[in-house]
């Protein structure tokens, strides 16, 4: 064979293999490939709806102990934690304040308005016997005209203005019984002010005076002492706080501060899952009072919201040995709906088409467009009322790219 005609033979083999080599990558490189998607399923199962929020535990009953008197605190020496008894435990001790130093002229004041008040007591039993002598004399009177108009003897008029004196004598009488009751109690008054001048000599040494005046607080209730608001020794006015007791083993319970809007959904007995208080496991609660009265209140963003105090007590007996305190922050879910059998799909397979919900189903892989109807969703899981079969595949957080009878394949998982 000619070299030349050999040569330009080579050159054509190697021109066509080059070219269907250059065909077969441009066909491989725009060849249609399926998307790649995540996929989820339809399924039957327990579903439920939940409103989710922040909250607090706290002390149902928690009592404020408080100065009893005006005087001088002992400091405290309690600590937060320490178990109390009711009536029993003393939590901290108070010193009267010293009455007020009088000098002469006032102690003889009061001497003096002690005998003034005796005198009108005196004075008022003796309008006293006055109107009881009025009163025997106007009923007496009274009974001889009675008498007399059964006669004829005397008027009518008569018998009237008789009837008219007996009762303005009664009421004399009553008038001075009332007025004596004023004139003791005016008494009592007057010698009440002479109680604090007492002889110094017959109270001993100052030490002994103060031992003497201590006075001893008591705890309210039984539990635990929360805080000391007071602890180093001062001078307080009555009603001054010194410390917040209160029972954490039992009378714990969870305040919430709901949405107005969602409030509205909440109903007492709706069951509550606690989570986030800072143990593995979540603990179960019940809703026990959503109150009435909502309050404005500021969100972090500074937008106000209308919110409403809702009340939750635990339904198990685990916050006793959980450690849980007054005070202490928890993450609520008030479960407002719930089913046990409801054909559930995952939320993030939505999608708006138009004013309609629609879905992605894969069939032989394919994404063909489904419109559904759904009647619940919780941002997890949406009930699907209509449009859908259990065990179908359908295609997670949708692509704007995707269309219908698009071709698609399971992403894998790394």
């Amino acid at each position: 064979m000619n070299p030349v005609v050999q040569k330009k033979r080579s050159r054509l083999v190697l021109t066509i293999v080059a070219a269907t080599a250059l065909g077969a990558a441009m066909a491989y490189a725009f060849w249609p490939r399926p998307m790649m998607v995540d996929i989820g399923e339809v399924t039957r199962g327990p579903m439920v709806v939940t409103i989710d929020e922040e909250g607090r535990t706290r002390v149902r009953d928690a009592y404020i102990v408080s100065t009893p008197v005006a005087g001088r605190l002992l400091r405290v020496a309690v600590e937060p934690g320490d178990r109390v008894e009711r009536h029993k435990t003393i939590v901290a001790q108070m010193l009267p304040s010293n009455p007020s130093a009088l000098d002469i002229r006032t102690r003889e004041q009061a001497r003096t308005a002690v005998m003034a008040a005796e005198a009108a007591v005196r004075l008022a039993r003796a309008e006293l016997n006055r109107a009881i002598a009025d009163q025997d004399l106007a009923e007496s009177d009274l009974q001889r005209k009675r008498q007399l108009h059964k006669n004829n003897t005397i008027s009518q008029a008569s018998l009237d203005m008789a009837v008219r004196e007996a009762r303005a004598a009664r009421a004399s009488f009553d008038t001075a019984e009332a007025a004596i009751a004023m004139r003791l109690a005016e008494l009592e008054n007057a010698r009440a002010h002479l109680i604090g001048f007492v002889d110094a000599g017959s109270m001993g040494s100052a030490d002994e005076r103060e031992l003497s005046a201590e006075i001893p607080v008591r705890s309210p209730t039984s539990g635990r002492v929360l805080r000391v608001i007071q602890r180093s020794e001062t001078t307080l006015p009555a009603g001054s706080p010194i410390m917040e007791v209160g029972n954490v083993d039992t009378d714990l319970e969870v305040l919430v501060e709901l949405l107005s809007t969602d409030a509205v959904r909440v109903s007492r007995g709706n069951r509550v899952i606690i989570n986030d208080w800072g143990g593995p496991e979540p603990m179960q609660g019940v809703v026990e009072r959503i109150d009435p009265w909502g309050f404005p209140k500021y969100s972090a963003l500074g937008v106000e919201e209308q919110r409403v105090n809702a009340v939750i007590r635990f339904a198990d007996s685990r916050p006793q040995d959980a450690g849980l305190g007054h005070g202490f922050r928890v993450e609520v879910r008030i479960i407002v709906w719930e089913d046990g059998d409801a054909l559930t799909a995952p939320s993030s397979a939505l999608f708006r088409d138009g004013a309609d919900w629609a879905v992605f189903v894969v069939q032989e892989g394919n994404a063909v467009s489904h419109r559904v109807e759904v009647a619940r969703n919780n941002g997890v899981q949406a009930q699907i009322a209509s449009g859908l079969e259990g065990g179908e595949r359908v295609i997670l957080y949708p692509a704007s790219a995707l269309i219908d009878g698009a071709r698609v394949a399971q992403r894998e998982i790394r």
